[in-house]
């Protein structure tokens, strides 16, 4: 596939998975611009530095955009804990300002100035974290259950002129030099562990007029962890065939 003369926006596009992802779409000859907190995007990448948190940040970036999006990907989320870990209220409220209200804020932007291309594609990532959870996750999984309601909310309300959907991964490991045991893999059907690729693959195709007759939809993509029934006993994880 290629996406030569595209326009790809990213947000949280300078490390883990929205790196990959924007590498994914440069390499298919996308325009990438990115836009993080962190300055470390990929080379031929277009950048702003900003908290997509902010509403004045997310305005600024908008009005800096001189090229219609044909695709928005929502890719940025902090964490922050939860009850726990004694989260407070204006951490919370972050993690959802970055999460969910970005998501929708930009797409408004975009739809105000006109700038949100015709047949574009909008890609959410979310997490398995909205459907199931570990200790002390709440700020977080609650934002990722945000993002795949809001998901299809906007594929109803954007019909005609965009497709919406939502990714959730599960573990996906984002270190260079990982080092897996044996258990870990046996969580997954797939045996391994999950890799930045296997999601970014997933945007592109999603974007691609491949998937031209999907949109509204959640897509989980977790090796299998989601499905393998496991069950805890005295004497650690023990994993059913």
């Amino acid at each position: 596939m290629t996406f030569a003369n595209k326009h790809a926006v990213i947000t949280g596009g300078s490390n883990g998975i929205g790196r990959r992802i924007a590498e994914a779409f440069l390499r298919e000859g996308a325009m990438v611009t990115v836009i993080d907190i962190a300055a470390n995007a990929p080379e031929n990448a277009q950048f702003f530095q900003g908290d997509i948190a902010d509403k004045s940040v997310l305005e600024k970036f908008v009005g800096g955009l001189n090229q219609p999006v044909d695709f928005l990907i929502n890719n940025a989320c902090v964490g922050r804990g939860g009850l726990l870990s004694n989260c407070s209220y204006e951490d919370f409220e972050y993690v959802q300002r970055v999460g969910v209200t970005a998501p929708f804020y930009l797409t408004s932007l975009f739809l105000k100035h006109n700038l949100l291309a015709d047949n574009a594609a909008i890609v959410n990532i979310a997490s398995t974290r909205a459907f199931q959870s570990q200790p002390d996750t709440e700020a977080y999984s609650a934002a990722k259950g945000g993002i795949v309601a809001l998901t299809h909310s906007l594929a109803v309300s954007l019909s005609g002129k965009a497709r919406v959907n939502c990714i959730s991964p599960g573990w996906i490991e984002t270190s260079p030099n990982p080092s897996h045991s044996e258990q870990d893999k046996r969580q997954h059907s797939s045996k391994r562990v999950g890799i930045t690729a296997d999601i970014a693959e997933m945007v592109l195709y999603l974007c691609s007029d491949k998937s031209g007759f999907i949109t509204g939809e959640n897509i989980t993509i977790d090796g299998g962890m989601s499905k393998l029934m496991i069950y805890h006993g005295d004497c650690g994880w023990r994993f059913e065939p």
